[in-house]
């Protein structure tokens, strides 16, 4: 495995200065997921050419990416950059402003080495904490500039009767400090629709999006909520919605179509549940796309209480949609990837000439095979290598080792550099 220290990002042949933002970069001998073997050309945040192997010269710093497969970038829909990385504390977690800026600074930073160059971070306003939460991560998303793109969800926890009124305050006074989104747990309010009726309202008054925590459990309150989302579409997401999946099925198929009609996306979480979700599992995907729902897929909670192995990997939660949910891997990863970008407002990225400059590069030779085994990663971020990882598999001395010529990482004709 890895070596999870932070270190400048080595760029191999390239050089230790590769992708510093000096000049034009090469990226070269990359496979995409088509098929094909390609040079990519970088010149500032765009891909600037993209050709056959060799076509583009060598003007600019040239990075060797044979043996890997070239992707858009996955996102992060669904982060908690506030509460990651206390599942060890043994009690509760510090609420200081420099120690929940120093995790959301830590968990945005590992999230980006697995590819991930843009989260969505929901964090808790209002209650004790009031405004401090929301401060800090706001902080960390100014020193993280450069490196990845960090949206904020500001989320109260009741909006509604005597005791929701200093939460709606506190809702208000987010926006105005900065928050990109709305968002909350309505199934935690004792008038769910009222919840919602709120946070859509104050949506539409802000013209911001809206991302919701709820099982989806409840098929009357789903309906209600789908039909307040209509007026803001395409611009509400709902998550995890678990609890969908325990519906029986005509109830869950007419919610499916409520969402559809209602053009509200669901951000599932294969990988576990959330501080505010309440069941466990993940929502009917295949049935989902079925009827036409937009599904993107996040990481949830990064090693806290609400799942203290919790990684916040993108190719994982992919990995997982496609081995538990039968999607196809293509399809899997557009929802860690292209779908994901949608859901947050962010430009579509295809390697081709003119898209942003936003992608990851894996050692594998196939998508299947990098869903499987997704250990080294070259990031870009705004046409620059960002971060690095990687991982080398060696085996002890042996006749059988020897006779089969066993690659250390990726397949033995995956291109020099694979091979033991």
């Amino acid at each position: 495995m890895p070596d999870d220290r932070p270190r400048r990002p080595d760029n191999g042949a390239a050089g230790p200065d590769a992708g510093e933002g000096t000049g034009p970069l090469l990226l070269s001998g990359a496979r995409l997921a088509d098929g094909r073997t390609v040079d990519v050309r970088i010149d500032g945040p765009r891909i600037e050419a993209v050709g056959t192997a060799g076509s583009l010269g060598t003007r600019g710093t040239r990075l060797d990416l044979r043996g890997y497969l070239l992707l858009p970038a996955p996102t992060e829909p669904h982060a908690h950059g506030d509460t990651a990385l206390t599942a060890s504390t043994g009690g509760p977690a510090s609420q200081r402003p420099e120690d929940v800026r120093r995790r959301a600074t830590e968990a945005a930073l590992l999230q980006l080495s697995h590819g991930a160059t843009a989260l969505r971070a929901h964090v808790r306003v209002g209650d004790v904490q009031g405004l401090t939460s929301l401060e800090a991560v706001l902080g960390a998303r100014r020193s993280l500039r450069g490196l990845t793109d960090v949206t904020t969800v500001a989320a109260p926890r009741l909006l509604t009767g005597v005791a929701g009124a200093e939460g709606l305050a506190v809702l208000r006074d987010a926006l105005d400090m900065g928050a990109d989104v709305i968002g909350g747990c309505p199934d935690l309010d004792p008038d769910p629709s009222g919840y919602a009726e709120t946070v859509l309202g104050l949506g539409a008054e802000h013209g911001r999006s809206v991302d919701l925590h709820t099982d989806g459990d409840a098929p009357a309150r789903l309906a209600r909520l789908a039909a307040m989302a209509g007026g803001l579409r395409p611009r509400v997401s709902l998550g995890p919605c678990a609890g969908l999946s325990r519906l029986p099925g005509d109830a869950a198929a007419r919610a499916a179509d409520q969402l559809a009609a209602a053009a509200v996306t669901v951000i599932c979480l294969p990988q576990g549940g959330c501080s505010g979700a309440r069941l466990r599992g993940n929502a009917p995907v295949g049935l989902l796309r079925a009827a036409g729902v937009r599904v993107a897929a996040g990481g949830g909670a990064l090693r806290d209480t609400s799942n203290p192995v919790g990684r916040g990997d993108p190719l994982e939660a992919a990995y997982l949609l496609a081995s538990r949910s039968g999607i196809a891997p293509g399809h899997a990863y557009d929802a860690v990837s292209t779908t994901a970008r949608a859901v947050m407002g962010l430009p579509e990225v295809r390697v081709e000439a003119g898209f942003p400059a936003e992608l990851l590069a894996v050692r594998g030779d196939g998508l299947s095979g990098v869903l499987s085994l997704a250990y080294s990663r070259i990031v870009v971020h705004l046409g620059r290598v960002v971060a690095r990882t990687s991982a080398v598999r060696e085996y002890c001395d042996s006749e059988a080792v020897a006779a089969l010529d066993l690659p250390r990482q990726g397949r033995a004709d995956s291109g020099p550099g694979s091979g033991p």
